[in-house]
């Protein structure tokens, strides 16, 4: 298990500049930024035992991650963000 944060930066070193200049520029795309680096944070802290929770709650926060991050993906590769 890793207990580095999943920066949306690693994880599309692609789109870095695209994904800065629609945080700035595109609020509902900055919306899902800020609530995947929020649901980010919040694993990253269960993780590392800072919070401890039960492995349903640590599950269901990773599933959250993964669909937002499914939805920024998504909005990369469509026309919205061109």
């Amino acid at each position: 298990m890793s207990h580095t944060p999943h920066e949306l930066a690693e994880d599309f070193p692609e789109h870095t500049e695209r994904i800065h200049h629609l945080k700035e520029t595109d609020n509902h795309f900055a919306n899902l930024v800020e609530e995947y680096h929020e649901v980010n944070r919040q694993i990253h802290r269960m993780e590392t035992e800072v919070e401890p929770v039960t492995t349903e709650t640590e599950e269901e926060a990773r599933k959250r991650r993964v669909a937002l991050k499914d939805k920024i993906a998504a909005y990369l590769e469509s026309d919205n963000a061109s």
